[in-house]
């Protein structure tokens, strides 16, 4: 099963947006979702920064601010 983590922060637009786009493939895929906020680890939000909302999958970075869902579709069917 593959694993989809987005990376949010309280009070960002975006990072709501992004989390139904990205829920839709995911759920789509049976693929496991979890949403981390980063500010609840000093160490994800020194990483992270403002770079949010930024898609993880498996472990792998991959997408930052903005996602295609056709594009994360193909992802999770690989």
């Amino acid at each position: 099963m593959r694993t989809v983590e987005l990376m949010v922060r309280q009070g960002c637009g975006s990072c709501v947006r992004v989390e139904g786009e990205v829920r839709r493939v995911v759920d789509k895929h049976e693929a496991l979702m979890r949403v981390v906020d980063v500010d609840t680890d000093p160490e994800l939000a020194l990483e992270y920064g403002d770079r949010v909302p930024v898609v993880v999958i498996d472990g792998d970075e991959f997408a930052c601010w903005e996602v295609d869902a056709d594009e994360l579709d193909a992802e999770l069917r690989r």
